[in-house]
């Protein structure tokens, strides 16, 4: 880490690129100044940066934004309602084609917004996985929706079983669906449910909240995935991990995790 001196003896996190306790940071359109400046104060800490549901397509210097994330070796993904549009306007080869030239390496698929069919949405896992590192992502962006424990259990099982790198437990940008009640609560049985079958490890989940990132880091140690983290917060998330901020300082001391 940058002028760090590990005087405090704080929780052991893996030097990048790193395949756990990954920051995946969500970009709504932010300028590359903005970029740079989020890179020379927490670059360390940033993993794989999202552009924001549909934001890659209409942003205007998609090409720039991407070369200069790259050129701070983090991998830049599209989020997975762009894909849903693509898919339901029958746009796949063009797709692909568009992030081959945009230089994207990852890909994310979902199925959180149109009614793709399983079969479907696992036949665009393996598909998409022979040339890109693939995020699939389990739950509805709909708060009515809620789907039982062991749905999100056999799913996010068929989502890696179909070859993607990391399942991502829907949360969007928010926090109040999904993996969330509509209060932002944790839905903590569907956790425990997840956790008992599946290794974290292999899972990113969304936590823009505050309060989601302390609980999910109490819970799992400073070194779970956290996905939809704001640019402005990705500090904020580090001191949570480490044990720097007074809601995690006891746990961190006791031996984490």
């Amino acid at each position: 880490m940058h002028g760090f001196n590990g005087f405090l003896d704080l929780p052991a996190r893996s030097p990048k690129p790193r395949q756990q306790g990954l920051t995946h940071v969500i970009d709504k359109g932010i300028a590359l100044r903005q970029v740079e400046n989020l890179f020379e104060t927490a670059g360390d800490y940033v993993d794989i940066v999202k552009l924001g549901w549909g934001t890659g397509y209409v942003t205007q210097n998609l090409k720039e934004k991407i070369e200069l994330y790259r050129s701070f070796e983090v991998p830049v993904v599209c989020g997975g309602t762009l894909l849903e549009a693509v898919v339901a306007r029958g746009k796949l080869d063009e797709y692909r084609r568009w992030l081959t030239e945009n230089g994207f390496s990852h890909v994310e698929v979902s199925d959180g917004t149109i009614d793709l069919p399983r079969e479907q949405k696992l036949e665009l896992v393996a598909e998409f996985a022979q040339d890109f590192v693939v995020m699939s992502e389990v739950g509805s962006k709909d708060s009515e929706v809620v789907f039982a424990p062991y749905q999100w259990v056999q799913w996010l099982k068929e989502d890696l079983e179909a070859g993607a790198w990391k399942v991502i437990t829907e949360g969007r940008e928010s926090g109040t669906v999904g993996l969330y009640r509509t209060s932002g609560e944790i839905r903590t049985g569907l956790i425990d449910e997840i956790e008992s079958q599946i290794d974290p490890a292999r899972l990113l989940f969304e936590a823009p909240q505050k309060a989601q990132q302390v609980w999910l880091i109490k819970h799992f140690g400073p070194n779970v995935n956290l996905g939809n983290i704001a640019p402005q917060e990705v500090i904020s998330v580090e001191t949570i991990r480490q044990g720097l901020r007074a809601d995690t300082m006891t746990s961190t001391m006791n031996g984490g995790g």
